[in-house]
């Protein structure tokens, strides 16, 4: 008797269909993967026993990403600082050589309008010395999170305090040196909130000599006009002409110190660029050992697309199989 084959969906062979419609779709997807990045998904199949070799490789430029970042974080920093600096000599430019003329010849109007500019840079050096890059502020010290500087008012409130109770020139300079110069300070302890050294050897501090040099200098100098009133700093006051030297000092350090910003930044410029050459070298061996082309892998997609399709296509088909179907 013939015997007819029964074919139901429970004893239909799909299971290794399946399995195959599985292997496809994950073909499929480092295949895909791979069209798009030009790499090897799956690098340890393919490279085998050089897999370590090209691990190092890529650890290389891994390091080399984080040196960069931290390179730009420094130019940054190192630009801002540039920056704020040339500020203050910008405002600061033909002060000290304007006051010295001014108290010289005692020519109170001319002295009036150098101390009207000289507290007018005075704050606009307060300005950029409160200066921050992202969230730290780059002449704090090591207290980057904290502005460094207190209102301009305050530090004239402290020298017309000093002027108005000095005997004389010199005690005044006494104290004024007292003031800035000594750990205990007004200075250090009602405008400067930083502190005196950085663990950054590029930054520059609010107790920097350049800085206090000029402000010391524009400080008192802001306090030369009449509307003050202080007998120490009236007519051709030595105190005054005293000021305007410091500014000059602190306006040639400030030179100096500028210079050496600029040649830590021409410093981070080298690396980078050594970085780049170093970089191109090691991405070039990267590439030749994990490298996929491009073209076969989009050939070899269209043909698992074309596979997958078929795939479902006969799946399709064996689900739909009954008795009728088979005798025809």
């Amino acid at each position: 008797m013939l015997r007819i084959p029964s074919f139901t969906n429970s004893t239909l062979p799909k299971s290794g269909l399946s399995q195959e419609i599985v292997s496809l779709r994950d073909r499929l997807t480092s295949t895909s993967k791979e069209a798009v990045t030009g790499r090897y998904s799956d690098l340890t199949a393919h490279l085998s026993g050089r897999i370590s070799h090209a691990m190092l490789g890529k650890k290389a430029l891994d390091d080399i990403s984080l040196e960069r970042s931290q390179l730009t974080l420094r130019a940054g920093r190192l630009e801002i600082t540039q920056s704020s600096l040339g500020v203050v000599q910008e405002r600061t430019s033909g002060l000290a050589a304007r006051m010295q003329a001014a108290v010289s010849s005692d020519d109170q109007a001319s002295k009036t309008a150098a101390a009207r500019d000289s507290r007018a840079a005075l704050e606009e050096t307060f300005s950029v010395l409160n200066t921050r890059y992202g969230e730290r502020f780059l002449f704090s010290g090591d207290k980057t999170s904290t502005p460094p500087l207190a209102p301009v008012e305050n530090l004239l409130a402290d020298i017309r305090l000093i002027a108005s109770t000095a005997i004389d020139a010199d005690d005044f300079a006494n104290s004024l040196d007292t003031y800035f110069n000594t750990p205990g300070g007004g200075w250090r302890q009602n405008i400067y909130s930083g502190t005196d050294t950085s663990s950054d050897p590029e930054a520059v501090t609010g107790t920097d000599p350049h800085i206090i040099q000029i402000v010391s200098g524009l400080a008192v100098m802001a306090l030369a006009g009449p509307d003050e009133a202080l007998p120490l700093f009236a007519a051709n006051s030595a105190s005054m002409y005293t000021a305007a030297e410091t500014l000059g000092y602190g306006q040639t350090a400030l030179t100096n110190a500028r210079a050496e910003v600029g040649i830590s930044q021409a410093k981070v410029a080298r690396q980078k660029e050594s970085l780049d050459v170093e970089e191109t070298v090691l991405t070039a061996a990267f590439n030749e050992t994990t490298a996929r082309d491009q073209y076969e892998a989009a050939s070899e997609l269209r043909e698992l697309e074309g596979n997958l399709e078929a795939s479902y296509l006969l799946t399709s088909r064996l689900a739909n199989l009954s008795l009728m179907n088979y005798l025809r």
